[in-house]
């Protein structure tokens, strides 16, 4: 089945501020003939792909793809790096300046 669009002027028109796009009068005219052969080629196309049979795309086994977790780092290694760039550490925390207000 072969679709016959015919577009309107205003149509082109909508299109392009709906895409936010500006068009000349020349771009408009030249849009006016090849949009309804660009929509003609998808419908035809379309009725290519259409098949009644297959009502669910088919789909091959699916497995996960992912890396398992592995630790490749030992404990501790770092953690003297890290605390010896903080401004201001407490053992092995962090200590930043009290900013919430508790009423405790």
């Amino acid at each position: 089945m072969v679709l016959c669009v015919i577009m309107k002027r205003e149509d082109i028109e909508h299109l392009a501020s709906l895409a936010r796009i500006r068009l000349t009068e020349i771009e408009l005219e030249q849009f006016a003939t090849e949009l309804p052969a660009i929509l003609e080629y998808i419908s035809v196309i379309a009725d290519i792909t259409a098949d009644d049979d297959v009502k669910e795309p088919q789909v091959g086994v699916r497995y996960n793809v992912l890396r398992p977790d592995e630790i490749k780092n030992q404990p501790e290694e770092f953690t003297a790096d890290i605390l010896g760039q903080m401004p201001h550490i407490d053992g092995r925390f962090l200590s930043v300046k009290k900013i919430l207000q508790t009423d405790e």
